[in-house]
């Protein structure tokens, strides 16, 4: 394998318990990001990491039922989750992505993929260092020999918990950022809060067909229609993804 993507879950978020599998057209939200991210060009494989914690265990039940690998490792450090998984690969690149972004587009995804090849010789590209994309849109790519440095140097407990903010934080990396040729910061596709599940639900109800992919371009193009979709839940608080 060349490019693995590993997809970090949890059942404890405090603003949204259980978030990963509320339903929407008949399906987890897990399940749909799974589904989007499996339309990739460039992934070799798909690893969701979640924690050995008991409630998670129906994130586990859920990815042996859909047949998709599943990673239980530390609940608060997941740098070491993230490393325990790699060292066994034979891969050459990890992309990071999150379970909360039902939005996440695999062309973005791909398209990333081929830059961070282009480059060459950096350790990490991401759409996260100066935010242009919609929020819920984050993808991160790093090399497995960046990840297992972190995984050697990193200290901090906060810094563990976020996996990546060590290797964007230290000037011994080479870092990139992806850039969206129009700033669409100011679009939330995230979910963390019950105004973000009913946003993503009126998007699906509308786009969603299990026979033909929608991107970030069929989104935009329905709030451009419908704008009033945009009050259900973008009066919330943006906060910084960036941790330092």
């Amino acid at each position: 394998m060349k490019n693995v993507l590993f997809l970090q879950a949890r059942l404890n978020s405090k603003r949204l318990p259980s978030k990963v599998l509320l339903k929407i057209k008949g399906k987890t939200i897990l399940e749909h990001i799974v589904n989007r991210l499996k339309q990739s060009k460039k992934i070799d494989d798909i690893f969701i990491l979640t924690s050995k914690s008991k409630k998670d265990n129906m994130i586990f039940d859920l990815c042996n039922k859909i047949k998709i690998n599943c990673y239980r490792g530390p609940e608060n450090d997941v740098l070491k989750r993230f490393y325990e998984v790699a060292v066994n690969l034979n891969v050459e690149y990890i992309v990071r992505c999150n379970a909360d972004c039902p939005f996440i587009d695999y062309k973005i995804l791909d398209e990333m993929i081929v830059k961070f090849e282009k480059y060459r010789k950096i350790n990490y590209l991401s759409n996260i260092l100066q935010q242009t994309f919609p929020i819920g849109m984050h993808i991160e790519i790093f090399t497995k020999n960046t990840l297992v440095l972190a995984q050697k140097f990193c200290k901090s407990k906060n810094r563990r918990e976020h996996v990546t903010p060590y290797i964007y934080n230290n000037k011994k990396f080479k870092i990139k950022n992806f850039s969206s040729l129009k700033n669409l910061s100011y679009h939330r596709w995230t979910i963390d809060y019950k105004e973000d599940y009913l946003f993503a639900k009126k998007i699906y109800n509308t786009l969603y067909n299990d026979k033909k992919y929608f991107d970030m371009y069929d989104i935009l193009k329905l709030l451009s229609k419908k704008p009033e979709l945009m009050k259900i839940n973008y009066h919330i608080e943006k906060t910084n993804n960036l941790i330092r």
